[in-house]
């Protein structure tokens, strides 16, 4: 850190800087309470969809429980083909928003597979579409998480270091100006004295 000049000029800068940092913190702050409820929403967002996922594959083993038969092969049933994404501004944080999931299905033969196929292929279509929403709504807390973090570290950095740091040096200019002036009124009276003691001899 520079080295603190001790004059009027330093004075009304750091008196400047003060009311710049004591201007910025609450908009800060309140950045940071938004980004949090944001933050809250996208969990509980990402908590439902793992609890719909985990119930559409509890489903499946209730009402398929012939689909767990290891001799069956179905593999290439379904796959995501396309995935289409954009991005949402949110207080300078540009979070992902799921548009569109394109998953190509297989097609099979109805006369050589079994019957119940057809409700397996239903629910990995849904199951494929979720996880790829599950991970949109991952990549979208991990964002928020950074920037609460950022921001919060920003907080912490305007009030427990800049504006303290900012008001000391502000009293310390303070101090030693009151100082200078106060030893030169008592140069003056010494030189004051000094004249009226020499004017009298």
């Amino acid at each position: 850190m520079a080295r603190l000049s001790l004059n009027k000029t330093a004075l009304h800068r750091e008196q400047s800087r003060l009311k710049q940092f004591q201007r910025l913190l609450p908009s800060l702050d309140l950045k940071r309470r938004q980004l949090i409820a944001e933050r809250l929403h996208a969990r509980e967002t990402l908590h439902a969809s793992e609890a719909e996922l985990d119930a559409l594959v509890a489903g499946v083993r209730d009402r398929l429980p012939m689909a767990g038969d290891d001799t069956l092969q179905f593999q290439g049933l379904a796959r995501v083909t396309a995935v289409r994404l954009r991005e949402h501004n949110l207080l300078g944080v540009h979070l992902p928003v799921l548009e569109n999931v394109d998953i190509d299905v297989a097609d099979y033969s109805a006369l050589t597979t079994p019957h119940w196929l057809d409700r397996y292929r239903e629910a990995l279509h849904d199951a494929l579409a979720l996880t790829v929403r599950l991970q949109v709504e991952q990549e979208r807390l991990r964002r928020l998480e950074r920037a609460v973090k950022r921001v919060t570290q920003r907080v912490n950095l305007f009030d427990k270091v800049l504006i303290p740091r900012t008001r000391e040096n502000i009293r310390r200019i303070r101090i030693h100006l009151a100082d200078g002036e106060r030893s030169a009124v008592v140069r003056a009276k010494l030189a004051k004295r000094k004249q009226a003691q020499g004017a009298q001899l």
